[in-house]
């Protein structure tokens, strides 16, 4: 299984024409208000803090940079090859390793861990972008890639955030600017029903060790100022043996 063809070139696009500043993007929020802040919850989960971190949807790297401060061994991994590309432009001190990687490919998924072993994962707002079908692929790829040991973090917006979005798409000055290119590049985030979230994971055979919620901060600000949030829930998963929190 792999993703479509649309899908994968409307992500190439998309990075392609992505601007290298930092936050050019919508969702790419400096670290400390995202990872920073998504770590306080993880470290207390990992089993194992010097297993090698996947940042699977790494994008253009910012968080994975970050990550990359630590832990003693981070990958970056994206769909887009435009997105590796400016995600290694970006990190000229190689404080990470960049790679392609379609999550939906279980062998190359497979290949990935044979040659890391076990790790923790790092996963934010991949789910809600992935297509339908997909959805549980990926939840199986971040099963593959923490084996027995390893943790995974998902961080996604809840369905609530459609009812945020929806109300930046429908302002009289219409989209702010830097969401204009999700949709014009095909790539309208699409709604992931809350009860499902912890289920993709359930049916990969992963057991959930904590859960929450957590809003996700964006790179645009409101009429009002203030930065615009997505409301969003966060979970821990690892192997189904693993000890409850």
């Amino acid at each position: 299984m792999s993703v479509t063809s649309r899908y994968r070139d409307a992500w190439e696009g998309f990075w392609r024409d992505a601007p290298e500043e930092p936050g050019g993007v919508i969702w790419d929020a400096e670290p400390a208000i995202t990872a920073e802040r998504h770590l306080v919850l993880f470290d207390p989960q990992l089993a194992d803090p010097e297993l090698p971190l996947v940042d699977l949807g790494c994008g253009n790297g910012t968080q994975t940079r970050f990550l990359a401060d630590r832990f003693a061994r981070v990958l970056g991994v994206d769909l887009s090859a435009a997105a590796v590309g400016l995600a290694r432009r970006g990190d000229p001190a190689r404080r990470a390793e960049f790679a392609q990687l379609d999550a939906t490919d279980a062998k190359a998924v497979r290949a990935l861990h044979d040659r890391l072993g076990d790790a923790n994962v790092y996963v934010r707002g991949v789910i809600h972008q992935s297509e339908a079908a997909d959805r549980s692929a990926v939840a199986e790829a971040v099963a593959a890639l923490v084996g027995e040991h390893g943790r995974a973090f998902v961080v996604e917006p809840a369905a609530a955030a459609k009812q945020v979005l929806a109300g930046l798409v429908q302002s009289p000055a219409g989209p702010p600017p830097k969401l204009r290119p999700v949709f014009e590049h095909g790539l309208a985030p699409a709604e992931v029903a809350d009860e499902a979230f912890a289920a993709l994971f359930h049916a990969a055979g992963l057991a959930v060790l904590a859960v929450g919620e957590m809003p996700l901060a964006l790179t645009e600000f409101g009429p009002d100022g203030n930065r615009i949030e997505l409301p969003a829930h966060w979970l821990v998963v690892g192997a189904d043996g693993a000890q409850r929190s």
